[in-house]
């Protein structure tokens, strides 16, 4: 038997172990095979080769394109923060002004007008009322703590609106953030130089160009000035420095020019009146159109209560309690009287002051409120409606301290043409005292005698020259006084020549009146131009005694901050003219004027009244001038085109003004009697007009001259053309 097993394993049964059956199943367990993705075939033709050159582009823009961001955004981190390291710290960038201010106040201290660039002094996001910082941020910047110095948000809003509106992309709308508003009135950081040429409005109009290269580098200063400040020092840059209208500059130079507090203090009303001044300060200054500023303010207040800066009963409060300017803010900046002091102050101190300047003045805000009321009465009942006459009045005291002073009809203005101080008008016979003062001083008597009739003067090189009365009739023989009284023409050419033209033109001149006074007879009769302001500080010589006076309107000068006056007083009164017991006589003659003669429409409340009307050829010119006690007023009336006025005489709409405006004057004033003494009796009494009074008599002496030295031609004249002035008026 064959051994069948041979070279064959021999069969043994497996060992069963779980330990080890499991151990040897985890060694000689095999790893997964990680099989590739599938490559795509590559896309064969003109597809697919321009598939490759698209890719290829793709990644080669990518990698520019990030890698120039990067370059980009290191470059502009590098310039902002070198900008950053030259701005300067935040104190020197609060008064940034190229010129000082001027405040005026009245002679009891309180202010009534500004010039020049007002400064209140800084105020801060801390200081300031909460309802102004409120209001400015929900008008102009309503993300200002959220974004870093731009918003491009707000500058695509702002481009998308000015498409809209068929503007350029940058035109209109700009988009600015408070940071960046901050940098265009900063300029950049570049400071006006009046050296370069340009103005101070052709600087600011540069700042504020809207290029596209403009807008590039304010956006770089604004995030520098963010790197540099905190967001209340922006903000605190801003309420400073902005122009809201009115010269004034910053929030708290606002306030006080219009509502007479600081801006810490204002209601939610004034804030938001204020905060809307900054997008157009000068169309929404109260003090242009109080109705439109108060609409604006309406608005803000909305914006307000919307961002819930105010509750819906405070919006609601400050809507129907709207802000009303002060008393001195209503006044518009003192008008002609403001501009009057500025014009005759210092040049360095006053038009191109680089100081905070404060002027205590002599204005009496009572008598320019009378002033400014008499003739808006006059015109609106006296005066036909749409007339284009103009007026002016000057109220002064004895010494020459200008109350008030109306330049025109238009009296809420500033800058504007005064006719009180810069209108050369012929003075009609509101001249005359001038004539008869030289007389009294001289030695003549209001009773001395002098013949009313025809008067016939050779001028040589001009011909004769024969004036007349206003009325055309003589009144024979009469007084001085009653010649005064009824402004009668001859007398008063014979008494000028009786005692001198050149005289009287010395009289004329040593009471003030400064203008080139006319060389031939006509001298006598007004022919002559003065100003108001001359006229009226020439009539305050009569009342104060016969000494000259020179108006004025500046008690004193002085920095802000200064105790000291840098100067004082530069008026008042000056050297005796004519003897005093001559112009208490001058004033009793002028008294008949307002009690028997011309002027007695300018009669009120039983006072003793001095004056002198005044008309010149044609009515070109319609004067009054007199005054009380108390006070000198003058009033002119006419056509800045001496288009002859239609029925209106010194003696008519000028008396009326006056009389309206002294009235209110002389309101709970106790009667003041005049300086005045009753004429000394003549040499020789005439007690009937006779035709040949006696050569001592002054009617004598004038016949005398006449006859034996001039032929009846007038005494020193020259070959000056005389107008023909009928004058005279009632």
């Amino acid at each position: 038997m064959s051994n069948s097993t041979r070279g064959k394993r021999p069969l043994v049964a497996d060992k069963r172990s779980s330990s080890t059956s499991r151990k040897k199943t985890t060694t000689t367990r095999k790893r997964p095979v990680k099989r590739r993705k599938p490559i795509p075939p590559r896309r064969g033709g003109i597809i697919g080769f321009l598939l490759r050159i698209l890719r290829f582009f793709t990644r080669l823009i990518w990698a520019v394109t990030w890698r120039g961001t990067l370059v980009a955004v290191l470059v502009l981190g590098l310039w902002v923060g070198y900008t950053a390291t030259t701005l300067p710290d935040l104190e020197e960038l609060l008064d940034g002004r190229a010129r000082g201010s001027v405040t005026m106040k009245d002679y009891q201290g309180n202010t009534f007008a500004w010039r020049g660039d007002q400064f209140g002094g800084v105020v801060t996001a801390q200081t300031v009322s909460p309802h102004l910082k409120n209001a400015i941020i929900a008008t102009e910047d309503r993300r200002f703590y959220k974004h870093i110095g731009v918003s491009p948000r707000g500058i695509a809003s702002a481009v998308r609106i000015n498409l809209r509106e068929g503007r350029g992309p940058l035109d209109g709308h700009g988009g600015s953030t408070i940071t960046q508003q901050v940098a265009k009135l900063l300029c950049l950081g570049t400071p006006y130089d009046p050296a370069t040429g340009q103005t101070e409005t052709q600087y600011e109009q540069d700042c504020r160009r809207g290029t596209l290269q403009r807008k590039i580098f304010e956006a770089v200063y604004a995030l520098a000035m963010e790197a540099k400040y905190s967001k209340d020092d922006i903000l605190t840059i801003y309420m400073n420095r902005a122009f809201l209208g009115a010269g004034a500059r910053g929030f708290e130079a606002a306030s006080l020019r219009y509502f007479g507090k600081s801006a810490a203090t204002v209601d939610p009303a004034e804030a938001a009146m204020l905060a809307g001044l900054l997008v157009a300060p000068t169309r929404f200054a109260p003090t242009n159109d109080l109705a439109r500023s108060q609409n604006r303010a309406a608005t803000i207040i909305r914006l307000m209560n919307e961002q819930n800066y105010l509750t819906s009963a405070e919006a609601a409060q400050a809507q129907a309690n709207p802000a009303v300017l002060s008393q001195a803010a209503a006044a518009r900046a003192g008008g002609y009287f403001a501009d009057w002091v500025m014009s005759s102050g210092p040049e360095f101190f006053t038009r191109k002051t680089t100081e905070d300047v404060i002027i205590r003045t002599t204005l009496d805000q009572r008598i320019q409120r009378a002033a400014e009321e008499g003739l808006k009465w006059v015109f609106e009942n006296k005066v036909r409606e749409g007339s284009k006459a103009q007026a002016a009045i000057v109220v002064m005291d004895a010494e020459g301290a200008v109350r008030a002073m109306v330049g025109g009809r238009d009296n809420q203005v500033a800058g504007a043409f005064n006719r009180a101080t810069q209108a050369l008008r012929q003075t009609g016979s509101a001249f005359k005292p001038f004539v008869y003062a030289t007389a009294l001083d001289l030695g003549a008597s209001p009773l001395d005698l002098i013949e009313d009739a025809p008067l016939t003067i050779n001028i040589p090189g001009s011909g004769s020259w024969s004036p007349n009365n206003y009325t055309n009739r003589f009144l024979g023989t009469v007084t001085l006084a009653k010649a005064l009284e009824e402004s009668l023409n001859i007398p008063a050419v014979k008494v000028s020549e009786s005692v001198g033209r050149e005289n009287v033109r010395t009289v004329a001149s040593g009471f003030g009146i400064d203008s080139d006074l006319a060389a031939g007879p006509a001298l006598a009769l007004g022919a002559s131009e003065s100003t108001l302001i001359e006229m009226t500080g020439a009539y305050a010589g009569f009342l104060n005694g016969g000494s000259s006076v020179t108006p004025y309107g500046l008690i004193e000068l002085r920095l802000l901050g200064d105790e000291e006056p840098l100067m004082g007083t530069g008026g008042g009164i000056g050297e005796r003219v004519i003897q005093q017991d001559a112009a208490r006589q001058l004033v009793w003659m002028m008294e008949k004027v307002v009690s028997e003669g011309t002027g007695a429409r300018a009669q009120f409340g039983g006072r003793e009244i001095a004056g002198k009307t005044g008309t010149t050829q044609a009515a070109r010119d319609a004067w009054f001038i007199g005054f009380t006690g108390d006070y000198v007023a003058g009033v002119w009336m006419g056509y800045d085109d001496n288009t002859p006025l239609t029925g209106v005489t010194g003696g008519g709409l000028p008396a009326e003004i006056w009389r309206e405006v002294m009235m209110r004057v002389h309101e709970g004033l106790p009667l003041t009697p005049l300086p005045m003494d009753g004429p000394r009796q003549p040499q020789h009494v005439v007690d009937a007009p006779v035709a040949q009074p006696r050569a001592t008599t002054t009617e004598g002496i004038i016949n005398n001259l006449l006859r034996d030295i001039l032929g009846g031609g007038g005494g020193n004249s020259s070959g000056r053309q005389q107008p023909k002035i009928n004058g005279g008026e009632r």
